[in-house]
């Protein structure tokens, strides 16, 4: 599939009183062609089938780099995936976009393949740290949601318990940051690791609670006992 084709693809499907509800939805200035996402499920479902590795990472390169949001979201979309081999381009790639998203919409979106890449080899967490002290905001915010992974599991090994612990102290060194996708970001974290470790969840929240907004402190312990 070469980028054109797919892009017309998207272009055939396009709704423009959709688009235009789309626009003032997200709020960042780019194109948008009003499909929902099961229709780029769909037509990613098959570019991912009839692509080799290679070319589903060039495909998604060039979907990401025309700026159109469906386009970005189908980037993102290619790449998510937990068997994806060779992928030092794919993470490469995400890594990349990383370093300039732009709204939380695809920044999260891309964060799904990303985590994907980052539990197939945890050494990339290496890499990951630096955003936090990134001065985009939704590169920052991009360290915690593409670790949620780790924030979720049932059974954690030690080394994933060393993760957390990680992941953990980045979310402490944001508590005080005002913006709200961050604030979201770390009840988000907190709240999906109650579900597993409600006493780890607690713990953090006695100790690094009262710096966080109260909304994102209410949610972070939405789903503790009393």
């Amino acid at each position: 599939m070469d980028p054109e084709t797919a892009l017309d693809r998207l272009h055939a499907q396009a709704d423009p009183t959709r688009a235009a509800e789309m626009r003032a939805y997200h709020k960042v200035d780019r194109i948008y062609l009003g499909l929902s996402n099961p229709q780029i499920d769909a037509l990613v479902a098959e570019w991912r089938a009839d692509c080799s590795v290679e070319e589903r990472v060039a495909l998604s390169g060039a979907l990401w780099a025309s700026g159109i949001h469906e386009a970005m979201i189908a980037a993102a979309k290619l790449l998510t995936q937990a068997r994806l081999r060779p992928d030092d381009a794919a993470w490469a790639l995400i890594a990349g976009w990383a370093e300039g998203f732009d709204g939380w919409a695809v920044a999260d979106t891309a964060a799904a393949a990303g985590s994907r890449r980052l539990a197939a080899d945890p050494a990339r967490l290496d890499q990951v740290e630096g955003w936090t002290q990134h001065p985009n905001m939704f590169t920052r915010r991009a360290a915690l949601v593409m670790t949620l992974p780790w924030a979720r599991l049932n059974n954690p090994k030690a080394a994933d318990l060393a993760v957390r612990e990680r992941v953990l102290g980045w979310a402490a060194g944001y508590a005080e940051d005002r913006d709200w996708f961050i604030q979201k970001a770390v009840a988000w974290w907190l709240r999906d690791l109650s579900k597993h470790d409600a006493d780890r969840t607690r713990a953090w929240i006695a100790e690094h609670g009262d710096r966080l907004k109260p909304f994102a402190r209410k949610e972070a312990q939405r789903l503790l006992a009393d």
